[in-house]
């Protein structure tokens, strides 16, 4: 969703050289603030952001100006300043002091409310919790057989005693579903409520009377990340009117350009607290503000990343992994399989690319990368014996050519698999003694794609040997 605004942002980066005047950092703002009013950001939160920025390079100009990269230290207070609009910390849900912890779910039609139930079931059930979800909208035609779908998906139980399409009272509803929760011991109630096509008397009024009777420990606003400027109006719109304790944003794996995750913290002064980045249930997490800043400056989500994996790959893989690295031992063929199979659990490929730095300057290759690969890369390593697995450098041409008629593959493909695998095992070098993340290896040696692009920071000038020469180049 924010590659346009990252992109942006980073050609704005590149322009920065040398020391920085006032006139600089003057016309590096007013970009700033062009580039967030095209990405759809409120007026006043682009006018603010830019002016923070202002201020406090204005501020530490001088700091910025004795570093031996002047542009680097701007990027720094740049991020830190667009954590901060974001909400700057994550925030987490509140649990009620005697189970269960009930959750009421607002926002318009159109929203993804019911599927975003249950993701948010899933993500609960996933960390060990017993939720369960009510089916309070009533009105809309097939809302209560959809919870009830998504529930049986999931495998999470769905309070709907009343079929809906217009029939039934989702106040007594909501109220009857908290009474089951507490007798059947659920930890977690969710409730999800009706909405309608625009803001109205009737929706808020219904949803006041949902929470006045069931008394939510936490109320989360769902807004469609999609539509822009209208995110903020409404999520004020419900504040002012019903009122919330955070905001879940949807479809943040759309087109749009980003700017209501930029602006509705600012202007409604509540925290985003989830984000859903796909159709599928695993498609959601909590919102991180700085890895947030991180992926829209160009510098990836490592850590998001990091997290898919470790979710994805079995323990005990993982430890196995992790020892080996430890004791220095090498990469294999065998540990690239355990982490390709891994990665077919984590999705998308290039939605996991999109998560390493620089991944802004590859979106053409990304957006055309064939996911089959990875089912042509597994019949490839499944053709090796365990010698060749285990030690690729005894792959010599007889051996690429049987592998290539066991698997079906052309010899140049077996070629090309053996060098994206030896980029793999430098990869997993350089992480020796970092933190080790796994599926890296297998994702380096999949992508097949150019190094990442970094914004082009100014490099320090070199000095002369000379002393009479550099003295006259410092002006001394």
């Amino acid at each position: 969703m924010f590659e346009a605004l990252g992109q942006r942002l980073g050609s704005i980066f590149s322009g920065l050289r040398g020391k920085v005047s006032d006139s600089d950092l003057i016309e590096f703002t007013a970009q700033i603030k062009t580039a967030l009013l095209e990405s759809d950001v409120a007026l006043e939160v682009a006018e603010g952001f830019s002016n923070k920025v202002l201020e406090n390079c204005k501020s530490k100009s001088d700091e910025i100006n004795k570093s031996t990269n002047p542009a680097s230290r701007i990027f720094e207070i740049v991020n830190t300043e667009l954590t901060q609009v974001l909400g700057g910390s994550a925030r987490r849900l509140q649990f009620a002091k005697t189970p269960p912890t009930v959750i009421l779910l607002t926002g318009l039609q159109g929203a993804g409310k019911t599927s975003l139930a249950g993701k948010l079931a899933y993500y609960l059930k996933s960390q060990g919790n017993t939720p369960l979800l009510v089916a309070s909208d009533l009105q809309r035609p097939n809302a209560v057989t959809q919870l009830q779908v998504v529930g049986d998906s999931i495998k999470v139980p769905v309070f709907a005693p009343e079929p809906g399409n217009g029939i039934g009272d989702p106040i007594d509803v909501a109220k009857a579903g908290v009474k089951f929760a507490k007798d059947k011991l659920h930890n977690f109630v969710i409730v999800d409520t009706a909405g309608r096509t625009g803001v109205d008397q009737a929706l808020m009024q219904q949803v006041i009377d949902i929470r006045d009777s069931i008394k939510p420990d936490e109320t989360f606003f769902v807004v469609d990340a999609m539509i822009g400027q209208d995110a903020v109006r409404t999520a004020k719109a419900f504040l002012d009117g019903v009122g919330f304790d955070a905001v879940i944003l949807t479809k943040l794996d759309g087109d749009a350009r980003g700017g209501a995750a930029l602006s509705i913290v600012e202007l409604t002064g509540k925290p985003i607290i989830f984000a859903a980045t796909g159709e599928k249930v695993t498609d959601f997490d909590l919102f991180y503000p700085d890895r947030m800043a991180s992926r829209i400056l160009g510098m990836g989500d490592v850590a998001s990343l990091s997290e898919q994996a470790k979710r994805a790959m079995p323990e005990e893989t993982s430890k196995k992994l992790e020892d080996k690295f430890l004791k220095g031992e090498d990469f294999t063929f065998e540990d690239f399989l355990s982490q390709l199979e891994a990665m077919k659990n984590m999705g998308s490929m290039s939605k996991l690319m999109g998560l390493l730095p620089g991944a802004a300057g590859m979106k053409k290759q990304i957006e055309n990368f064939d996911e089959s690969e990875l089912v042509r890369t597994r019949a490839i390593i499944e053709s090796m014996t365990p010698t060749e697995r285990n030690n690729p450098k005894v792959l010599n041409g007889s051996r690429r050519a049987r592998i290539a008629r066991g698997s079906g593959r052309a010899i140049s493909e077996i070629n090309s698999l053996v060098e994206r695998f030896s980029q793999a095992q430098k990869v997993m070098k350089q992480m020796r003694g970092g933190a080790n993340i796994p599926g890296m290896g297998a994702l380096a040696g999949m992508s097949n794609l150019p190094k990442p692009q970094q914004i082009n920071l100014p490099k320090k000038k070199s000095r002369s040997g000379n002393p009479a020469k550099r003295a006259i180049e410092e002006g001394i």
